[in-house]
């Protein structure tokens, strides 16, 4: 059968349409897209959903639900995330966008969203041995996910997301030291704070990374002309690698950033907040390198559809 994800992030909407058995663990990739819309332009301040954002991440929305149709998927799935489940409006969004589409639009919690996006991160890098402590940086939230041999310990959503933090910082978009300094101090601090002793005050064998920031710089790091999955899939990032990549982008205006091969429109005034979200994750949990996850919440999505969970 063929199946069809949307994720409905804070920054950019993501669908993937794909064929599997019903039980299935794998399946094949039949499309695959992405588009950064910033659904939570201005919301975490304004307490709600502006109109503008709103009605670009409709549109791009209903592209996909009819993209994935005329693909052939039976059934689509939609999940919407922080900027949704945090806006005093987002039930009359999810409500305008279900209309909108003819599917139903999950607002789920800050808890699903990270057992979703751990089986995602599972499903494209493997259980690992040991234990593993993944992140996924999203446009309004970090999810935190502690697992055992692939089996979930405990979870945590931080209201950290790299479009409060350009919003408050925007200075840094124009690569001045001094403002990135403060940013990350800013997320030093809060990670520090609010981050629950499960998630670091246990030993880990592996750290894992996912969602735009992490991904883009893999492919930095690769030097990749086009994006590609498959080799992003997975590769290591060392605190060098990214530091170098940190210098570089820097360096760049915004304009520069978005003339780099692998960084989506959209990304370019957001991609050093979530350098810095990265950078202090590696110190507060002690690790000097990340693994790669191009594979997360879409994809956990799609598995949990498989097993009948959702």
């Amino acid at each position: 059968m063929r199946l069809a994800t949307i994720d409905l992030g804070t920054n950019t909407v993501r669908l993937l349409v794909a064929d599997a058995e019903p039980g299935a663990t794998t399946w094949r990739v039949v499309d695959q897209h992405q588009r950064v819309t910033r659904l939570g332009e201005g919301s975490r301040i304004a307490g709600r959903l502006a109109d503008t954002p709103a009605a670009r991440t409709t549109a791009v929305v209903v592209d996909y639900v009819e993209r994935a149709r005329r693909a052939g998927a039976t059934r689509v799935a939609i999940v919407a995330t922080s900027a949704v489940r945090e806006a005093e409006n987002g039930a009359e969004y999810a409500g305008l966008l279900t209309r909108a589409t003819g599917v139903r639009v999950r607002v789920i919690s800050g808890e699903e969203e990270a057992r979703l996006t751990l089986r995602g991160i599972v499903h494209g890098v493997g259980p690992g041995l040991g234990t593993t402590l993944a992140f996924d940086i999203g446009g309004g939230s970090t999810e935190f996910m502690l697992a055992r041999a692939g089996a979930l310990v405990a979870t945590q959503s931080v209201r950290l997301g790299v479009v409060p933090l350009a919003e408050r910082h925007p200075l840094v978009a124009a690569g001045e030291d001094d403002e990135y300094r403060a940013l990350a101090d800013a997320v030093a601090r809060q990670l520090s704070r609010e981050l629950a002793p499960p998630i670091v005050g246990t030993a880990v064998d592996r750290l894992v990374g996912s969602a735009g920031t992490v991904t883009t710089l893999a492919a930095l790091d690769l030097g990749l002309a086009a994006y590609d999955p498959a080799r992003v899939q997975g590769h290591v990032l060392t605190r060098a690698a990214i530091e170098r990549q940190r210098v570089r982008l820097a360096a760049l205006d915004v304009a520069g950033r978005a003339a780099l091969p692998c960084l989506e429109p959209g990304r370019a005034d957001l991609i050093l907040p979530g350098v810095a979200i990265v950078g202090a994750t590696l110190t507060r949990v002690g690790c000097e390198r990340l693994t790669v996850s191009d594979a997360g919440l879409r994809e956990g999505l799609l598995a949990a559809m498989l097993t009948g969970a959702i």
